[in-house]
């Protein structure tokens, strides 16, 4: 019935990460555990086992406890819809779309299904690990919290703080900490962690004893670089940029700005004979791309209008002209049609917007939202596999004729009558090795034959190995309470 939670001086300082490795380490050594993020802000959801939504890093981290995800792990999703508005997300639901300046009124009322949460996950483990949000540093957030300090002192739980040696200046990023901290919080503070360190860590001696020394906390040791971090599923759009591979069939995804559920790269990106590029902005579709992904997003008729701003519209269709293929997936799919109608203003103003015009499909808003894991059948194929849905919007149209495939019976997405674009609202079906090898073989790749939940596991317990071998995992965990 214990618990501990990691916090950053940062955001993306591999709180995430350590996180899911720790979870596997204490899973190893025989112990229930469960991992645990009060607030979270991603576009790359997870559908959970109980019919809602977490951050997509909550869920490896559950796979890495050996649990399906549940709501209750990350009870407060916010998905940016704007510069200056999100969705949240309460235990899985939508329950408001708010603007920046308006969230700090609703975190109040935020933290009593934080608590009910944590407490129903620390009923049932021998240990919840808890992922911090941002930076404890962020003292001008410290009022009304539930993301870091907020939640420790709430929930009474010790925190482990990890500072990040790649970026630079980690001495200053963990005593700075410290400095301007609340005593009060800073006496939360169990120790430290110094992570993605290069080169040999014995020329970090000296600093890592100034921290030691000037904070009076207590080092847990220094993690080396993670070189596979690559192979777990990315809640980051930029880290699938960070391994694209060299292989000679090329896929390029779409870099939207509000880019959302993005987990059907991962997979693609492990296979030795493809090579998956993230397309930034500004950059053109390369010529020699065989398919061009559009991925789903959190504000569709936004990141049209963002995809039209690159040129991308025009590289597609060139793209098309040239024997390329193209999927669109959830608002990808959306985006391939003739036109998507918003009679009830569910994404922003009442209106309409002209499609790319790749598919004979017409696009309708509707309020309601469909969350659920699916089971379908690939049309071209006939290969079964697994997936979920995750989205707003009805889709028909003739090429509604030509489905993607069919879940019980029910025909489901659309392709053009040249069988070269492909639209679908079906997320996750990538991780599925038979079809994942039926499709790359109908576009003409050859698939590895890998398992690719095989090795997200065997990277996991990688993770855990790596943990083990450089950070005081037993005094880490003796922190917990």
């Amino acid at each position: 019935m214990a618990a501990l939670m990691f916090q950053g001086t940062g955001s993306n300082v591999g709180k995430s990460m350590l996180v899911a490795g720790m979870c596997r380490a204490a899973r190893r050594r025989g112990l229930s555990v469960a991992p645990f993020k009060p607030q979270n802000m991603s576009n790359n959801a997870a559908v959970t086992a109980d019919g809602g939504e977490i951050g997509r890093a909550q869920a490896l981290q559950a796979m890495a406890c050996g649990l399906e995800p549940v709501t209750d792990m990350n009870p407060v999703l916010l998905k940016p819809e704007s510069e200056t508005g999100a969705q949240v997300v309460v235990q899985g639901k939508r329950i408001a779309t708010v603007k920046a300046r308006d969230y700090a009124a609703l975190k109040p009322e935020l933290m009593a299904p934080v608590l009910q949460s944590f407490e129903r996950l620390k009923t049932q483990y021998d240990l919840v690990l808890v992922e911090g949000a941002g930076s404890p540093a962020e003292v001008n957030l410290r009022d009304g919290d539930i993301a870091n300090m907020g939640f420790a002192v709430a929930a009474d739980v010790p925190v482990i703080l990890t500072g990040d040696i790649d970026r630079g200046g980690v001495i200053a990023q963990i005593v700075g900490t410290q400095a301007v901290m609340d005593a009060t919080d800073a006496a939360r503070i169990a120790g430290f962690v110094v992570n993605k360190f290069r080169g040999d860590p014995q020329l970090f001696e000296g600093g890592y004893d100034v921290v030691e020394q000037t904070t009076g906390w207590r080092g847990f040791g220094v993690l080396p670089w993670f070189a596979d971090a690559w192979k777990l599923p990315a809640e980051d759009a930029l880290d699938i940029a960070k391994h694209t591979g060299t292989g000679r069939f090329k896929i390029v995804c779409l870099g939207l700005s509000r880019i959302a559920n993005f987990d059907d790269l991962d997979p693609l990106s492990q296979e030795p004979g493809v090579s998956v590029m993230m397309l930034r902005a500004g950059q053109a579709v390369p010529g020699d791309t065989d398919l061009v992904i559009i991925p789903g997003s959190k504000s569709t008729q936004g990141d049209l209008a963002f995809l039209r701003a690159q040129g991308w519209d025009i590289d597609l269709l060139a793209h098309h002209q040239r024997g390329g293929h193209v999927l669109g997936i959830c608002g990808g799919y959306q985006m391939l049609g003739k036109v998507i109608v918003d009679a009830d203003g569910v994404e922003g103003p009442v209106g309409e917007s002209k499609g790319l015009g790749l598919l004979d499909v017409v696009t309708q808003m509707i309020p309601d939202k469909r969350l659920t894991e699916i089971s379908a059948i690939h049309a071209g194929s006939g290969q079964a596999f697994e997936g979920y849905e995750i989205h707003i919007g009805r889709t028909d149209g003739a090429d509604c004729d030509r489905p993607f495939a069919t879940i019980n019976g029910r025909a489901e997405g659309a392709i053009s009558p040249d069988g070269r674009v492909i639209g679908s609202y079906l997320h996750g079906m990538f991780r599925n090795d038979a079809f994942r090898a039926a499709f790359l073989g109908e576009l003409g790749a050859e698939a590895s034959g890998a398992s690719y939940d095989a090795t997200v596991e065997a990277t996991l317990d990688a993770l855990a190995d790596h943990i083990e071998a450089h950070l005081d995992v037993d005094g880490i965990l003796a922190a917990a309470r």
